[in-house]
């Protein structure tokens, strides 16, 4: 499933948002935060490059 650039940059700030506003609130550690954020920038990069 290919994704315009505009939706994937728009579903990695989505996610990275609410990735931040948990580690704020207190439920998850900063490895957790950092593992989820890089999975979600691979993510973007893959639907960027397609």
């Amino acid at each position: 499933m290919s994704e315009e650039p505009e939706d994937a940059v728009a579903a990695f700030l989505d996610a990275a948002d609410k990735v931040y506003s948990e580690y704020d609130q207190g439920y998850m550690n900063a490895d957790v935060a950092l593992s989820q954020l890089e999975t979600r920038i691979e993510t973007l990069r893959e639907s960027v490059e397609e």
